[in-house]
């Protein structure tokens, strides 16, 4: 065995966990379940194992909150592992580390670029630091409708515009697994002295393997959040926050987390983390090897089922303007024949227990991980095969709003600064400050809703951003397109709710 893998194999919180465990230690401390002791019957064979581990700050199992034993050696391991200089354990999802990310770089009336399509925890942290974000709208993918990728031109002019701003904001991949190569981005915000800070909640396992995109550490990120949970094999709620650099306070950080994450952290979601770093140091690549092969036999089923299709058809290394880097592990598949949409779709795999991520109306999302076996992927072509038989198969033209919504007016590219505050979401701001008027009669005021049409299920407008004139008639053609809208009552209205 080599000295490397002798350092990146050990788990060491997990293993003072078990050798806590394996005292047979008298609790007289919480959790007040006792080590599942006083679990009802029912219960025990589903959590009494877990919970037999489900300890608190005791004696030789450090503290999240101040790390100085096997918590600390846990995150000095992951550091190295996923390529930071720093990292911290989650006990509340990517959710925290954005929330933590955004308030240690922004304060008060502070401005930041912001890819649109961002998860709500990031407008939560804007609203926690009381900051305002410059919205840049990513591309559309031209046959599913979807959001694909940040434009480099736009953000070099938003930061001609707004010289400011404190940095970039950006997801990658998105939900779908569309993505964009990330060291332009740094080298242009390293360039201004502005840092680049990445949600990569859905890409923890990239970097790890040829054939998936390189990750946002090794591209020249700032600071980086991953669902550890998503990908790996960390329970639900465990991420990690990566730092690396000088621009970053990390201080700040340190101080944030205290403040946003609970001081009771779970044991075992951080055990969790410890074990899935175990595996990703010790044998990431070719754990992802096996799972990769699953998805291959995967879409080489799926192309011999021709009434579905599927995105994206071509893995990275393709010239696709609208996709420079994809997820092989997410799979969008529609019926080809537009008979089914992507809700019933759904409908009919959870009919036979095969259960989807998400539907957007058009398709629905698969998501394989490196954990997904073969038979449950033989499973799915089964249920697919059957459902090609069960319905009838007639070819009709592509609906209108799949097929309208590229020739529809589009988000402004780069928006005016949108100031977010706290004070916007107390019961007496509800009360007093809103109102709801026609779509006609916004123009010009701030709006109190958000408003995201599906797809590509980007937000058009963000609470507190000026309604312009061109949004309006954008929102009057997708609405007249059958384009459903979330967050609002627009769709069924056509009103807006405005601060008055």
């Amino acid at each position: 065995m080599s000295s490397q893998y002798s350092k990146q194999s050990p788990a060491p919180l997990f293993e003072a966990m078990v050798a806590h465990h394996d005292k047979n230690p008298a609790s007289f401390h919480v959790p007040g379940h006792k080590s599942g002791q006083g679990l009802l019957d029912e219960g025990t064979s589903f959590l009494k194992t877990v919970m037999s581990i489900d300890y608190t700050e005791i004696t030789g199992l450090d503290d999240l909150h101040h790390a100085e034993g096997v918590i600390r050696e846990a995150e000095q391991l992951a550091a190295d592992c996923f390529g930071a200089e720093e990292t911290y354990f989650l006990i509340g999802g990517s959710t925290v580390g954005n929330l933590a990310m955004i308030s240690a770089v922004c304060g008060k009336d502070d401005i930041i670029l912001v890819q649109r399509n961002v998860h709500k925890s990031v407008i939560h942290g804007l609203m926690l630091a009381g900051a305002k974000a410059v919205f840049i709208a990513p591309g559309i993918h031209p046959e599913s409708g979807v959001a694909t990728r940040l434009a480099i031109d736009d953000v070099k002019q938003a930061l001609l515009q707004y010289s400011e701003a404190k940095g970039l904001f950006i997801t990658n991949p998105n939900y779908y697994g569309n993505g964009v190569n990330l060291k332009p981005f740094a080298e242009l915000m390293h360039e201004h002295g502005k840092l680049l800070l990445v949600d990569e909640a859905h890409g923890a396992h990239y970097g790890f393997h040829p054939e998936v995109p390189a990750s946002a550490l090794s591209q020249g990120a700032d600071a980086v959040v991953q669902s550890t949970h998503k990908m790996l094999t960390a329970m639900t709620m465990g991420a990690m926050l990566h730092v690396q650099g000088p621009r970053i306070d990390r201080q700040a950080i340190q101080q944030l987390l205290a403040m946003l994450q609970s001081s009771s952290p779970s044991y075992p979601i951080m055990a969790s983390l410890d074990l899935a770093r175990k595996r990703m140091h010790t044998e990431g690549r070719n754990w992802l090897e096996q799972g990769l092969a699953v998805v291959k036999e995967f879409r080489s089923l799926l192309d011999e089922l021709t009434a579905f299709g599927y995105h994206p058809r071509e893995l990275p290394g393709n010239q696709s303007q609208e996709i420079e880097t994809a997820d092989p592990f997410k799979i969008a598949i529609y019926d080809a024949t537009n008979t089914l949409s992507g809700t019933e779709l759904k409908e009919r795999l959870e009919a036979q227990d095969c259960f989807v991520e998400m539907t957007d109306g058009r398709q629905v999302l698969l998501v394989f991980t490196p954990a997904s076996t073969r038979e449950d992927m033989l499973r799915i072509v089964e249920v697919l095969t059957n459902i090609c038989f069960d319905v009838p198969i007639q070819k009709k033209e592509l609906q209108a709003p799949i097929s309208n919504i590229l020739k529809l007016p589009y988000y402004t590219p780069i928006s005016s600064p949108v100031a977010f505050d706290m004070r916007d979401i107390s019961k007496k701001s509800r009360d007093s400050a809103f109102s709801q008027v026609s779509v006609q009669g916004a123009v010009g005021k701030r709006s109190a809703d958000m408003v995201i049409p599906y797809p590509p299920g980007i937000p058009y407008l963000y609470p507190g951003e000026i309604i312009s004139a061109s949004v309006v008639e954008a929102l009057l053609q997708l609405a007249a397109n059958g384009i459903k809208f979330q967050g609002t009552e627009f769709g069924e209205t056509q009103k807006l709710k405005i601060y008055t």
